[in-house]
């Protein structure tokens, strides 16, 4: 699954989320670890009632999700993959159909580009463990015989809670938005029990609702290259912010660096970006559209952004220059001593 063990992209700025006590009495926050990374929730202004119920049904939606969305161990995603290349119908469970048919409009909206259908590429890759692979990536020849018969999310139909797949080589891996389809499923369950105000962040991927008590939720973004934080925003009262990067899962073979995103187009890793940041209200388009932005690349990503309806955007590229849609560039601060060269590129 592609999101494990994705490093933190996201640093949280407020001084106060390092410490519950003292001198914050209303913030809560606690940490879980889930979905093969750390998951950090903090709550403002929650009464121990609410505490106590977050920290249940956050557990219980992490280990749900989790159990049911792995695509390489046992579990309903394996089952329904499974059957999805004999091409008979057979009936979805309910905990996945929603997210086949979210997939099924994310791919057409990114041109292709966000592609849960090819979770044999991953595989092909060796990025479908939890451990990252040693060895030579997939030949020439490899590669090419799985894009002769590249599986897009047409492949498969859909009647009612009936499916079926109509390309065998059709795998779902749903990690590339499964965290923000987590999120806003918490986020959801947390105002279900009177939470107003809280930040769920999963290994740096986050979305916030609310407020910090008279202020803002503030973060900032990781650097792509080298430690510390690039950037800093202030978040509206229900905001999700994602990153993609190339430093998330990676290896170096022979001196050259493979990651793990992988362009449909050519079945390799992703070329021109070293990270796309999105801001967007529901985090598991915000996760989405930041792949299918990092695919499209410093010359492809706006129009991908005008097809997905994503505002915000801030690439940087692989040479360390940012590239920002007018509306990201008017709330971002940079926070390094050296302001990137940045272009500001209206969407077409």
């Amino acid at each position: 699954m592609k999101m494990l063990r994705r490093s933190l992209l996201l640093l949280l700025l407020l001084p106060g989320l390092i410490s519950c006590g003292g001198s914050q009495p209303s913030l809560h926050r606690a940490q879980l670890l889930s979905l093969g990374t750390l998951v950090d929730v903090s709550l403002w202004g929650a009464s121990p009632r609410q505490i106590t119920e977050a920290e249940r049904i956050i557990q219980e939606e992490l280990d749900r999700i989790h159990t049911t969305l792995h695509a390489w161990q046992p579990g309903p995603l394996m089952e329904v993959n499974r059957r999805l290349a004999e091409g008979s119908w057979f009936h979805c469970p309910p905990e996945i159909l929603p997210l086949i048919e979210q997939g099924k409009r994310l791919y057409r909206s990114s041109g292709g580009l966000f592609n849960p259908a090819m979770g044999r590429l991953v595989g092909l890759w060796g990025f479908h463990s939890d451990d990252l692979p040693g060895g030579p990536p997939p030949s020439a020849d490899e590669i090419d015989r799985f894009l002769a018969n590249l599986p897009g999310m047409e492949a498969i139909e859909i009647k009612g809670e009936q499916i079926r797949g109509t390309n065998p080589a059709l795998q779902l891996d749903f990690g590339a938005f499964a965290k923000g389809y987590a999120v806003d499923r918490i986020i959801e369950r947390l105002r279900s029990i009177g939470i107003r105000n809280a930040i769920v962040n999963a290994g740096g991927d986050l979305r916030a609702i609310g407020r910090h008590g008279e202020r803002a939720w503030r973060i900032g973004i990781r650097q792509p290259r080298g430690e510390g934080v690039l950037a800093s925003l202030e978040l509206g009262e229900d905001e999700s912010v994602f990153t993609s990067g190339d430093y998330e899962r990676f290896y170096i073979y022979q001196g050259k660096r493979y990651h793990h995103i992988l362009d449909p187009r050519t079945g390799a890793p992703a070329r021109g970006a070293s990270s796309v940041t999105v801001v967007h209200r529901e985090a598991a388009e915000a996760d989405a559209a930041a792949t299918a932005l990092f695919v499209a690349g410093p010359q492809g990503w706006q129009d991908v952004a005008r097809r997905m309806g994503i505002e915000q955007v801030m690439l940087v590229d692989d040479k360390g220059n940012v590239w920002m849609t007018p509306a990201m560039a008017a709330r971002i601060r940079f926070e390094t001593a050296q302001k990137p060269r940045v272009t500001i590129s209206e969407q077409p």
